[in-house]
């Protein structure tokens, strides 16, 4: 008997599952046909400033960048006035950008500045 109230159960879970799932459909297509009509008007805005972007960073700001990662891995990158360790890629690689920035290179303007 512990058998088919088992498989009674799961049939009317199964049940359950598809009527939800057909209701959720019927909701997300409306969705769809909304949104269909507006990403067509701003997709061509897009794609028209993504092929007049060039190269945001210059060649010599990758191997400055290299430079201060290696020299993180070695241990010898340290930072600012208090001179301690850098052990945050994210920081040697705004500790390269800085200093390609003061060479001049090719750099896009820091966004805390």
């Amino acid at each position: 008997m512990a058998t088919k109230k088992a498989s009674k159960k799961s049939a009317g879970r199964k049940l359950a599952k598809k009527s939800a799932s057909k209701k959720g459909t019927k909701k997300v297509a409306a969705k769809k046909s909304t949104k269909r009509t507006s990403s067509k008007k701003s997709s061509t805005k897009k794609a028209a400033s993504k092929k007049s972007s060039g190269r945001k960073y210059g060649k010599a700001v990758g191997k400055q960048v290299e430079r201060e990662i290696h020299e993180m891995h070695e241990g010898k990158l340290k930072s600012g006035r208090s001179g301690k360790k850098v052990t945050n890629p994210k920081q040697a690689i705004a500790i390269g950008l800085s200093e390609a920035r003061k060479k001049g290179e090719k750099v896009p303007p820091n966004p805390n500045e």
